[in-house]
């Protein structure tokens, strides 16, 4: 059996494991080698899903990596990381989309997962905004950008947070940020922007039902933190 022949057959055998059972069962090295298997055609991929684990610790930080870092692995080219960033996104907005056919938004957790995910990892700051109609229903596309920054601060104002909620037609919102050191315990200047929102958005009848700050690992809530 020839070199191109054993691959083909270990990428087949993978997908077979996937198709049966999912991931049960798979290393992590595996899923990363069956996403690699999409992007990389033709080429024995695993000493490449390997290495990607060692570099960057797991697969979330893998999906999270800028392109640039990714191609210095040996074997992942110019495609591949075109292609995981594709596979992040899509995954982004599945769950953005999963809490736009939600039924309400009684609380804000069904947005948690979808910020953790598009937020949690980035290396600046962003702001961004969930616009929700009156029964708390996420409005079709309604989470917006509103700010990015820095490594350590995005500059947000209340009055552009009001005026891009009214523009929507929204009547409520939830705010969320991420913190790129992966601590979530709010900052002085974070508990300032949340009462100055909370008191614009009250002027104008609006309701701010949640102020979120993630990491990949974890989520601040103002309102849960009695901060509201």
């Amino acid at each position: 059996m020839g070199e191109q022949s054993q691959h083909d057959g270990h990428r087949r055998r993978l997908r077979e494991r996937f198709l049966k059972s999912g991931f049960a069962g798979f290393a992590e090295h595996e899923i990363v080698e069956l996403l690699l298997t999409l992007c990389i055609p033709r080429r024995d991929v695993k000493a490449a899903a390997k290495t990607l684990l060692q570099r960057f610790g797991n697969l979330r930080a893998i999906l999270d990596a800028p392109a640039s870092d990714l191609q210095q692995v040996t074997g992942m080219g110019e495609v591949a990381p075109v292609a995981l960033r594709i596979i992040r996104e899509t995954a982004n907005l599945y769950l953005q989309q999963q809490a736009e056919e939600s039924t309400a938004l009684a609380s804000p957790e069904s947005l948690t997962a979808f910020w953790r995910s598009r937020l949690g990892g980035l290396r600046n700051e962003v702001f961004e905004i969930a616009y929700l109609d009156s029964a708390y229903k996420l409005i079709h596309d309604g989470v917006e950008t509103l700010e990015e920054g820095t490594v350590d601060r995005a500059a947000v104002y209340p009055r552009r947070v009001i005026e891009a909620a009214l523009r929507r037609g929204a009547a409520a919102i939830v705010c969320a940020h991420n913190h790129p050191s992966g601590d979530v315990r709010p900052s002085e200047q974070d508990k300032t922007l949340t009462r100055a929102l909370v008191l614009a958005a009250n002027t104008v009848q609006l309701k701010l039902l949640d102020h979120l700050i993630v990491s990949p690992d974890a989520v601040f809530s103002f309102r849960k933190e009695g901060l509201m």
